[in-house]
């Protein structure tokens, strides 16, 4: 067995000195799941969590702790990154979702801890988003999927833990990220957080209640996500919240047909009209 490097000969905590290593490019990615209520995950979907966006504060608040970790983690060194990002994805069959946290610097040691405390810290603010309606959300599966960089090379973790690692969880863990999957987070990923809206009073339901509803389960159905949809559609994310939420009577015709061509459908489809005989 390998000597662990934080401790001295004394077997003492101590921050390992870095100092005669060469400053190299240092990536590195991990990922975090977080299993969500049926409810929750229709709620954070529409966009209707009274908190406010749900996967934008996360993002944020993901990259926080990345620039943070020195702070929490204690032997951890203090890194100047180069890049910190949070993807989401919704989860294949289930509710909930796949957090991909990303990291980079260039120096003396790696990232591994920073991207590994984003998707941490980003599946802990999901949570804090949700638990007025989800108090039984879990949180899984955080493991470092990636690394490059450094005198120990690359990594890449394995499609499936070994046995060892699956005795030690006591449950079967998820697999890697598909390419599919990984590739929309992505696109995710390039969308700007949006200023937070927190509810004040319940707004009085506008009209069109039926095709606010149909519309709800049209974004469900799709697995499409408020912010990056508007952003997609060059709608104001503010319009389509205040439709979904109940405080306009309608989006305006453009805004419809955008959101539909983003979508790839038809805005009959999207507000559950009838085809016209």
């Amino acid at each position: 067995m390998s000597k662990l490097s934080h401790l001295d000969d004394q077997g003492r905590a101590s921050m390992v000195d870095v100092s005669e290593k060469s400053a190299t490019e240092r990536v590195a990615s991990a990922e975090a799941v977080i299993a969500l209520s049926e409810e929750a995950f229709r709620l954070v979907m529409a966009g209707e969590i009274k908190k406010g966006d749900v996967l934008a504060t996360a993002r944020i608040a993901g990259i926080m702790g990345a620039k943070k970790t020195s702070e929490l983690i204690p032997l951890c060194h203090p890194l100047a990154l180069s890049h910190a990002g949070v993807e989401f994805a919704p989860l294949d069959g289930r509710p909930g979702f796949r957090i991909v946290a990303s990291a980079k610097t260039t120096g003396q040691t790696g990232v591994e801890m920073e991207a590994l405390t984003a998707a941490a810290v980003a599946a802990l603010t999901v949570y804090d988003m949700v638990k007025a309606v989800d108090k039984s959300a879990i949180i899984e599966n955080i493991r470092l999927l990636t690394k490059s960089g450094g005198k120990s090379g690359s990594y890449q973790a394995p499609e499936k833990p070994s046995r060892e690692h699956q005795a030690r969880a006591g449950a079967k863990p998820l697999g890697p990220p598909k390419a599919a999957g990984l590739a929309k987070a992505a696109g995710l990923a390039k969308a700007t957080p949006r200023v937070l809206i927190h509810e004040t009073a319940a707004p009085r339901a506008a009209p069109a209640t039926g095709e606010r509803e149909a519309l709800r389960k049209f974004m469900l159905a799709h697995r499409l996500l408020v912010s990056q949809w508007a952003k997609s559609a060059e709608v104001p994310v503010n319009e389509l919240y205040g439709y979904l939420r109940g405080r306009s009577r309608a989006l305006s015709a453009a805004s419809a047909e955008r959101l539909a061509k983003a979508a790839r459908a038809s805005t009959d489809e999207m507000f559950g009209r009838k085809a016209a005989r």
